[in-house]
């Protein structure tokens, strides 16, 4: 999906083009608000801003976020025997 940067009437670059609200990303990841809420408050998922009551992520944020979690995770040692 391809949104436009610019405003139609005025051609000037819209003020939250590349930001995305909460409601939206937790449609696209397919998850709650109250995840994301939950996540923001313990400090997890994808950085976010506060405009007033509003909370905005940036899309490439999300974007790198996604990608740091399908690195592998970490082995552990077995429990000794």
């Amino acid at each position: 999906m391809t949104e436009t940067a610019t405003s139609p009437r005025t051609g000037k670059p819209r003020l939250l083009s590349g930001w995305i609200s909460r409601l939206d990303l937790a449609l696209e990841l397919g998850v709650t608000v109250e995840t994301l809420h939950r996540w923001e408050k313990l400090r997890f998922g994808p950085p976010c801003v506060r405009a007033g009551r509003k909370i905005y992520y940036r899309r490439d944020a999300v974007q790198d976020w996604l990608m740091q979690q399908e690195a592998p995770a970490p082995r552990r040692q077995g429990a000794r025997r």
